[in-house]
C-alpha cells in the first residue's frame, strides 16, 4: 500500500509540474499580451496628446476667428449706418429737387405771357438785325443799267416795326 501512497504522490507532482508548465506558458503568454497593450496605450497616450495639442490651436484659432468676425460686424454695421445716412441726403435731396422743380413750373406758368413776350421782342430784334445787314450789304452790289436800283422805302420799316 506504500506504493500506491507513492504512486499517487508522484501523480500528484506530475500533475503539479504539469499544472505549473501550463500555467507557466499562460503567464509567458500573458506578459506578452500586456507588453503589447502597454506599447499601444503608449503610443494612444502620444497620439491623444497630439490631438490635445491640435485642439488647443484650433480652439485658440476658433476664438481668435470669432472675435475677428466680431470686429468686422461691428464695422460692417458703422457702414450700414452711413449707407443709411447717405439714403437720407439722397431723399431729402429729391424731395428739395422736386420742390425747386415745382416752384420753376409755377414761376414759368405765372410768368408764361412775359416769357412769350420777351421772345416775341427778340424776334423783332432778330428781324431789324437781319434788315440792317441786308441794307449794309445792299450799296455795295454793283447793278448794271438794266437793273432797277431798288430804293428803301422809309414809311414802310417803320410801318413794321
Amino acid at each position: 500500500m506504500e506504493i500506491i501512497l507513492y504512486l499517487s504522490v508522484a501523480v500528484i507532482a506530475i500533475a503539479f509540474l504539469v499544472l505549473v508548465i501550463y500555467l507557466s506558458k499562460t503567464l509567458s503568454s500573458l506578459q506578452v499580451t500586456l507588453t503589447s497593450v502597454s506599447k499601444t496605450l503608449d503610443g494612444l497616450e502620444k497620439q491623444l496628446d497630439g490631438v490635445t495639442k491640435e485642439t488647443t490651436v484650433l480652439l485658440h484659432k476658433t476664438n481668435a476667428l470669432a472675435e475677428d468676425i466680431q470686429k468686422k460686424s461691428e464695422s460692417l454695421n458703422n457702414v450700414v449706418g452711413a449707407v443709411k445716412e447717405v439714403g437720407d441726403s439722397v431723399r431729402t435731396f429729391n424731395g428739395s429737387i422736386q420742390n425747386i422743380s415745382s416752384s420753376v413750373s409755377q414761376q414759368l406758368e405765372s410768368n408764361k405771357e412775359k416769357v412769350a413776350q420777351a421772345i416775341s421782342w427778340g424776334n423783332v430784334i432778330l428781324e431789324l438785325r437781319e434788315k440792317y445787314k441786308q441794307r449794309k450789304q445792299a450799296p455795295a452790289q454793283t447793278y448794271t443799267a438794266e437793273d432797277p436800283i431798288p430804293v428803301p422805302s422809309k414809311k414802310r420799316e417803320r410801318a413794321r416795326s
